[in-house]
């Protein structure tokens, strides 16, 4: 695997699995659009891993502070965790729906749901719903008022982002919106609850790599690149997210999305896509 293709997809993945407008959209229709050879199984873990080490970094303290509170213990000085003692155990049970609907719809994910015409529906579909949450929605909750009902919901919204060009970050947020949790909470809350999703994915991801021998020879240098590479990104794309969504809308966002699908759309009907 070229080193610039190695570069690319996982500065790609940094930046697109933390803003609102889809990294599983732009990583499976960039090596359509430049002719590259698809990626394969071991880079995709890598890119897995990437982006799970990015919100443990970041997050590392929101997280012992979590663990800590979940088991009633004081730790950490933040005030919105501080004061919901119970954020731990919703997160958990918020993270069951994309547990279930992953394993349900795994084969489909991986054939037919990565069609350019499914990724362009949901680009703009969602798009629009993510427009219509930051618009009406009323943001003044903070993450100390989150509530079991809140967190299912949102993680109910996570589980239909196994659908290629929903977005992860994108459907959630527009969830949080719609509870009327401020906007930097709702993205906060999205990555927090994104934690267990992606551990899990990556997780499974590796058993299915070690069945099939390991990381092939030739992989080891992309591997180590694509993790170390895609962390950074993610951890850069995060910090300026959340400082993003304290001053401005999701506008340009929704836009985007939008105009992206719509060129997904040009390119599947004009271009020809292989099914």
């Amino acid at each position: 695997m070229p080193i610039y293709q190695v570069l690319v997809l996982a500065v790609l993945q940094g930046f697109t699995e933390f803003l609102p407008i889809s990294s599983s959209a732009h990583l499976a229709l960039a090596p359509w659009l430049f002719g590259w050879k698809d990626q394969g199984l071991t880079f995709d873990i890598a890119l897995h891993l990437g982006t799970l080490a990015a919100v443990l970094l970041y997050f590392f303290r929101d997280w012992i502070q979590i663990l800590a509170r979940g088991f009633g213990l004081r730790h950490g000085s933040d005030p919105d965790l501080a004061d919901n003692p119970t954020l731990l155990w919703t997160i958990a049970a918020a993270t069951v729906p994309v547990a279930i609907v992953g394993l349900l719809l795994k084969d489909a994910v991986e054939t037919t749901l990565r069609s350019p015409y499914v990724m362009g529906t949901m680009l703009i579909l969602v798009g629009v719903l993510i427009g219509i949450a930051d618009k009406y929605g009323r943001p003044q909750r903070s993450l100390r008022t989150v509530t079991l009902f809140d967190a299912m919901f949102i993680g109910a919204a996570q589980a239909i982002a196994i659908i290629p060009g929903t977005s992860r970050s994108g459907i959630t947020i527009a969830a949080g919106l719609t509870r009327h949790l401020e906007r930097s909470t709702s993205a906060r809350f999205s990555f927090l609850l994104s934690t267990p999703a992606i551990a899990a994915a990556a997780a499974k991801a590796m058993l299915d790599l070690r069945k099939l021998g390991g990381i092939e020879p030739g992989m080891q240098l992309p591997f180590i690149l694509g993790i170390l590479v895609s962390a950074v990104t993610g951890c850069v794309v995060i910090a300026f997210f959340l400082r993003f969504l304290r001053s401005y809308t999701l506008k340009i966002f929704v836009y985007y999305r939008i105009i992206f699908g719509i060129i997904v759309f040009a390119l599947a009907i004009f271009r020809g896509y292989a099914e």
